[in-house]
């Protein structure tokens, strides 16, 4: 099956309309189990965010910033994750590795830059609980709802000018007779491997767009969280110090599983020749499927008062 696609994709025109996505190459036997997990995850991706943003919605106490930028970060799970899996479970069940020239390019732009997004909204939730915590009788007058609009509009524009340049670059440029595409969604260095011409110009905006967007948003992290750290040493109790550390340690354990997996995937497709392909296709899934499954439960779930809407919501559909 896989050879047939790719000698089809070598007889096709230099202008072929489209590529083919070979899923997890390695795996061919197993692709369809491997599916189920993959599945169940963005069952509960889309399930746990969708959730989110309504309570949110509904219940006008939850306007805050905190909450805010949970919407935001659910909003951006629900694009990151949508815009990958369907196509994905399609390969591995159904065998439908076409993909479409324009659609391609348009999930490399929403894959970047809704990265992009989710990795400033993750910044902006630090720096909202650093002045919780550090500043709580100045909170609500730092973090005020235009303020937190124009953080999460700053955002979103940084990803979308950012990443829109490559989209422009890349469609700009001929492709080789070879359309295959050794993953299971179009990224832009996997794109870019099918060009037949000079792309050092494109792999250096990349490099610049990754450590750029990744440095700043992991310093912003970094130092936000030591802050709240050395807040939540000076507090006298220590069931308080536990519970605040364990809040601190599942938040930047989330952030993690963006970022480790991001950058590993980055770093692959340009260093790591002896990486085997198996382990990088599994960890380009893992950073767009798993950080919108856990952000509902550690973000949500966790917090209070959206607990409490869960809890009662259950409770009025029971017996």
């Amino acid at each position: 099956m896989t050879h047939s696609l790719v000698q089809n994709s070598r007889n096709s025109s230099s202008h072929s309309t489209f590529f083919i996505l070979l899923g997890i190459p390695g795996l061919e036997n197993y692709q369809f189990w491997v599916a189920l997990p993959f599945c169940v995850m963005y069952i509960l991706a889309v399930t746990g965010n969708v959730t989110i943003l309504h309570i949110i919605r509904i219940d006008h106490t939850l306007h805050g910033p905190m909450y805010l930028f949970l919407a935001m970060l659910a909003t951006t799970d629900l694009v990151l994750s949508s815009s990958t899996q369907p196509k994905m479970l399609a390969i591995l069940w159904f065998h439908d590795h076409k993909i479409e020239y324009h659609a391609c390019l348009i999930q490399v732009f929403f894959i970047h830059a809704f990265s992009s997004v989710e990795s400033g909204v993750l910044m902006a939730m630090a720096l909202d609980r650093y002045v919780a915590i550090c500043f709580p009788l100045r909170h609500s007058s730092i973090l005020t709802t235009s303020v937190v609009v124009k953080l999460g509009t700053a955002v979103m524009v940084r990803g979308l000018l950012w990443v829109s340049p490559f989209c422009f670059m890349i469609s700009r440029m001929p492709f080789c007779p070879n359309k295959v595409i050794p993953q299971s969604y179009c990224e832009h260095m996997a794109v870019l491997k099918l060009v037949c011409a000079d792309t050092k110009i494109n792999r250096g905006y990349g490099l610049f767009v990754a450590f750029s967007v990744a440095s700043f948003d992991l310093i912003v992290i970094s130092v936000s969280y030591v802050m709240i750290l050395r807040a939540v040493l000076r507090l006298p109790s220590g069931e308080a110090r536990l519970k605040a550390f364990g809040t601190c340690a599942s938040h930047i354990g989330v952030s993690l599983t963006l970022y480790i997996p991001a950058l590993f995937t980055f770093l692959t497709h340009r260093f790591g020749h002896h990486v085997p392909h198996v382990v990088h296709i599994m960890f380009a899934n893992v950073y767009l499927l798993v950080p919108p499954m856990l952000n509902p439960i550690i973000y949500g779930v966790r917090t209070k008062q959206i607990r409490d809407r869960v809890i009662q919501g259950c409770c009025r559909k029971g017996p």
